[in-house]
């Protein structure tokens, strides 16, 4: 079988199985679905074109570990959605920008952040409900 065959679509519309961990699609949703993936994306889109440093994006994203964040920026470039850039200084210098397939996943998230913040009042009603009907009423039994 074929690495398109089993992964993502190809021109003929050939499709993996979302439900097999070895599919290709899967493992990379299971990559781009991160909250830091998001908010890297997030940051460099709105750079772009231009790059930015390793050290403003941990500034600007809030709870990022300096480890996490090397890790996601090293996937998103291997995964050819990020192009990172040293200049040869002491300390070196790193800089990062989306390529245009980066952007185009800009573009999807953006759709799903927008659902979010449509439905996170919902979503946390629900969640309310759901802890409140999970909670034994005191002195009852």
């Amino acid at each position: 079988m074929t690495s398109q065959a089993a992964g993502a679509s190809d021109v003929g519309g050939a499709r993996g199985d979302l439900f097999d961990p070895a599919c290709p699609t899967r493992r990379l949703l299971d990559r781009i679905g991160t909250k830091w993936t998001s908010m890297a994306v997030k940051v460099l889109a709105e750079a772009a074109p231009a790059e930015v440093r390793f050290s403003e994006l941990l500034r600007r994203m809030p709870g990022v570990s300096q480890k996490m964040l090397s890790v996601t920026l090293r996937s998103l470039t291997r995964d050819g959605l990020v192009a990172r850039r040293v200049e040869p200084t002491v300390p070196p210098q790193v800089h990062y920008r989306l390529t245009g397939l980066g952007l185009s996943l800009e573009a999807a998230l953006a759709v799903v952040r927008a659902w979010a913040e449509e439905h996170m009042a919902e979503v946390d009603r629900a969640n309310e409900l759901s802890a409140r009907e999970e909670t034994p009423a005191s002195g009852l039994r």
